[in-house]
């Protein structure tokens, strides 16, 4: 007979391993593991634009649960994307293939942040009604909320796109501090409303996103960053859901990501998990960090990685295994299910 609490998503392994609780495996789910890898994804997306899947309730859905019925991964992460709450609140922006987020108008001066309002619930139902019918498939599976941290979110709306070299952003950064803290806090309202939506609709875990902070050096971050950082993820810290912190090229902030009122610090492939979680100590679970690139090495060459990366794991007080980015577009899907397979399978305990 299943009890209540094996139907929980709160008393799920990815839950558990959040908060730093025994598991009888270690989790895991894969960033970006909902889209571009799978063809059931490419076939139920084929003829609609990006922006506009993430606003149908039942294509999100569909998306987001398509990993979990394939890889029986530990977790479903809510199909969307970073700039959704900031179209969401009438910005002007497309999602261009093999580009990005692109940006109508920059932001770059004062007259340009008061075109972007603060977001309320009533911006995006459409966020709230995709959670209650995917937590309602779900049933014992926790689903994963998200957003956009403020410093990456900036970045773009600055940039007016992606950035290699970030010059506008910085240049804004330390020549109008004022402008570039108010930018960050409207950013931070946003994002933390964002989540908080997902949340309260039933999302058991919510995770900020910070693609692009490892170009920032610690005092830039310090200074500039984390205030705004923390704002957002503090807009849930009254409810009951872990708080996942995760950036790329982050291995010299990973402390100070923890103390942005992180549970778990997601952890990029550049850095060993060993020398993370020492750098991070026992207060924190940590996630990754598989490369994935790794995903399209002989299967004898990626489990050995992936055993080792358990193992590592097993010092920290909790554990979520996943990649140290998100899945490249050309990945297997039958890699995936196997390394789900895998990981369970090592770190089973008796």
């Amino acid at each position: 007979m299943t009890s209540a609490t094996d139907s929980d998503p709160r008393t799920s392994p990815l839950v558990r391993a959040a908060r730093r609780e025994p598991v009888p495996h270690t989790p895991v789910w894969f960033m970006r593991q909902a889209g571009r890898s799978l063809p059931e994804y490419k076939q139920v997306r084929e003829g609609i634009a990006m922006l506009d899947s993430c606003m149908r309730p039942d294509l999100v859905t569909e998306i987001t649960l398509q990993p979990v019925r394939r890889h029986g991964v530990d977790a479903a992460i809510f199909f969307s994307d970073i700039v959704v709450p900031l179209k969401a609140i009438g910005v002007d922006l497309d999602i261009v293939a093999g580009v990005g987020p692109v940006i109508a108008e920059p932001v770059r001066t004062r007259a340009d942040l008061d075109r972007i309002p603060e977001m309320t619930p009533e911006h995006v139902p459409f966020i709230a009604e995709a959670v209650r019918l995917l937590v309602a498939e779900l049933g014992a599976t926790p689903l994963i909320g998200f957003a956009g941290a403020p410093f990456t979110l900036a970045s773009y709306l600055v940039e007016g796109g992606p950035s290699k070299n970030h010059e506008h952003t910085k240049a804004l950064m330390h020549g109008d501090p004022e402008l570039w803290n108010a930018l960050c806090a409207r950013l931070a309202q946003i994002s933390g409303t964002f989540l908080r939506v997902q949340a309260e609709a039933g999302a058991s875990v919510v995770q900020l996103f910070d693609s692009w902070v490892g170009a920032l050096q610690r005092t830039d971050y310090v200074d500039l960053v984390l205030p705004h950082s923390r704002a957002a993820l503090a807009a849930v810290e009254d409810l009951d859901v872990p708080r996942i912190h995760f950036g790329v090229g982050t291995g010299e902030l990973l402390p100070l990501m923890g103390s942005a009122g992180a549970d778990v610090v997601g952890v990029d492939y550049r850095v060993e998990l060993s020398d993370a979680i020492e750098r991070l100590g026992p207060q924190y679970a940590v996630q990754g960090n598989l490369d994935p690139a790794l995903l399209f090495a002989p299967w004898e060459v990626l489990a050995k990685r992936i055993e080792q990366i358990v193992a590592a794991g097993q010092s920290a007080s909790g554990h979520i295994f996943n990649l140290g980015h998100g899945v490249l577009p050309t990945t297997d899907p039958t890699v995936l299910t196997r390394v789900v397979e895998h990981v369970h399978a090592v770190s089973a305990r008796s």
